[in-house]
C-alpha cells in the first residue's frame, strides 16, 4: 500500500476552498495543514517532513516572494494553484524555477492528485539516485539529561563498530560540548566553516571537520556563544543538504530550544531520538516538547524514546513513564559510572568499554537507527569461511 502523501496548503484564491476540501477527504493525501500566509506557516513548512506543498495566488505576476519564502523552510515540490486566466502567465516564469507545476483552478480532483503524485514521485527519484545519508538527531528539552554522551557514543559507534562513514555534527551553538567529550581540540568549528570564503561544498567541509582516532568526522560548535548568531538556518539547510551526499549516517547534537536551526535540521532528521528520564523536571519538558513536535506536524513515525541513566533505585519506573507520556520506549540506556569516567577522560564509553552494558545499548540503538547494509549471500559465506580459518 502506498502510503499518504503529506501535503501542506497555503495561499488564497477562488476555488482553493474547495479543493482543499476534496483533497482532504481523499484517503491518498494526508494533509498536515492550511494558512493563508506563509509566514504563518513556518512551524508546519521546517518541521513537517512534506512531500509537497500548495500555493495558492490571486495575483496576475509569478509570485515569486512567497515561493522563496517557501524555500526558506522546506524542499518539498511546490505546486501553484491560480484562478482565472493569470496561471497561463505564470507557466512560463514557472519553468525558470524550481515549481514543480501551476495548474488553473476549477481542477478535477484526480487531475491534481496526478500533479501531485508526479512532484513528489520525481522528488524520491531524485533522493534515491544520489547518496542519501541519514540524519539522526539526538534532542532534549532540558540540559543535564546526557544528549551529548548519548550522541557522541552513537557517533563512535557507527563509525568504529559498523565501519559508517559518519559526520558528528555539533548544533548546540552556543555551548556545545561535543569535541570535549571526545577528547579533541578542534582548530576550526562550523563558524568557521559557514563564515570562510568558497561555495558549500563537499571539498570545503572536509577541510574543516576535525577526524577522531576512530574514524570519526566532527564538526564542532563556535568556540564563543556570540559566534552562533553567524551560522544561520539557511547556512545550516545548506550544509545538512550537502554533508548527506557525503556520509552514511549524519548524528547532530542539539540544544534544548525549538529555534530556527532545530527546525531546519528536524526537516531533514530521518530519526529523531528524544531522551527521557527518571525524573519529574525532564518528563514534564518531554511531555512539553511531544506537544510542540505535534504543533510542527513531525511524523510521529520518526520519533524514538530513549531512557537514559536507567536505575531502579530512582522511584519511577520506565513503563509508568510509558503510559504518562503515552509513547513506547525503544531503547534503555543503563546508569554506569564508567559513563562519567569516560567523559572527564574525554573517550566515548563505547571505545574504552566496549563490553559494557551501556556500550552495547548504545550500539544496538545505533544499528536501530542507521540499519547495516544488507550483505549479499557471497559476502556472507566468505565471511563465514574466514571465521572458520580463524
Amino acid at each position: 500500500m502506498t502510503p499518504a502523501v503529506r501535503l501542506y496548503f497555503t495561499g488564497t484564491c477562488d476555488g482553493f476552498e474547495t479543493l482543499r476540501a476534496a483533497l482532504a477527504e481523499h484517503a491518498d493525501v494526508d494533509v498536515v495543514g492550511w494558512s493563508a500566509h506563509v509566514a504563518q506557516a513556518t512551524g508546519p513548512l521546517a518541521g513537517g517532513h512534506l512531500e509537497c506543498v500548495i500555493h495558492a495566488t490571486g495575483a496576475n505576476d509569478f509570485p515569486a516572494a512567497e515561493v522563496a519564502a517557501i524555500r526558506e523552510h522546506t524542499r518539498a515540490p511546490v505546486i501553484l494553484v491560480a484562478s482565472g486566466s493569470e496561471a497561463a502567465a505564470m507557466l512560463e516564469a514557472a519553468l525558470a524555477t524550481d515549481v514543480a507545476d501551476v495548474l488553473l483552478l476549477p481542477q478535477l480532483t484526480h487531475n491534481v492528485l496526478f500533479a501531485i503524485r508526479k512532484a513528489a514521485h520525481a522528488r524520491r527519484q531524485l533522493e534515491t539516485a544520489a547518496h542519501r545519508g541519514r540524519v539522526v538527531t539526538v534532542f532534549s528539552p532540558k540540559g543535564g539529561t546526557g544528549k551529548t554522551v548519548v550522541s557522541t557514543n552513537i557517533a563512535a559507534s557507527l563509525a568504529k563498530r559498523d565501519g559508517r562513514r559518519t559526520l558528528l555534527l555539533d548544533l548546540d551553538l552556543q555551548f556545545g560540548d561535543s569535541a570535549i567529550v571526545l577528547g579533541i581540540e578542534p582548530e576550526k568549528t562550523i563558524f568557521d566553516l559557514v563564515v570562510g570564503p568558497g561555495e558549500l561544498d563537499a571539498e570545503k567541509v572536509a577541510g574543516y571537520v576535525s577526524r577522531h582516532p576512530c574514524g570519526l568526522d566532527v564538526l564542532p560548535a563556535p568556540l564563543r556563544p556570540e559566534d552562533a548568531e553567524l551560522v544561520t538556518e539557511a547556512k545550516i539547510i545548506a550544509l545538512l543538504e550537502v554533508v548527506r551526499g557525503s556520509y552514511d549516517a549524519i548524528v547532530v547534537d542539539t540544544s534544548p530550544f525549538f529555534h530556527g536551526p532545530m527546525l531546519a535540521t528536524l526537516d531533514r532528521t530521518d530519526e529523531l531520538l528524544v531522551l527521557c528520564g527518571l525524573d519529574i523536571p525532564t518528563l514534564k519538558n518531554v511531555r512539553l516538547a511531544l506537544q510542540t513536535l505535534e504543533l510542527l506536524s513531525f511524523p510521529t513515525s520518526r520519533i524514538r524514546y530513549v531512557m537514559n541513566r536507567v536505575n531502579s533505585n530512582l522511584g519511577l519506573k520506565t513503563r509508568e513513564v510509558e503510559e504518562g507520556l503515552r509513547v513506547k520506549v525503544a531503547c534503555e540506556l543503563p546508569m554506569d559510572r564508567r559513563v562519567q569516567v569516560c567523559v572527564n577522560r574525554g573517550e566515548p564509553i563505547v571505545l574504552a568499554e566496549p563490553r559494557a552494558d551501556f556500550s552495547g545499548a548504545i550500539a544496538s540503538l545505533a544499528r536501530m537507527v542507521v540499519p547495516p547494509a544488507p550483505t549479499t549471500s557471497k559476502q556472507a559465506h566468505h565471511r563465514r569461511l574466514s571465521f572458520a580459518k580463524a
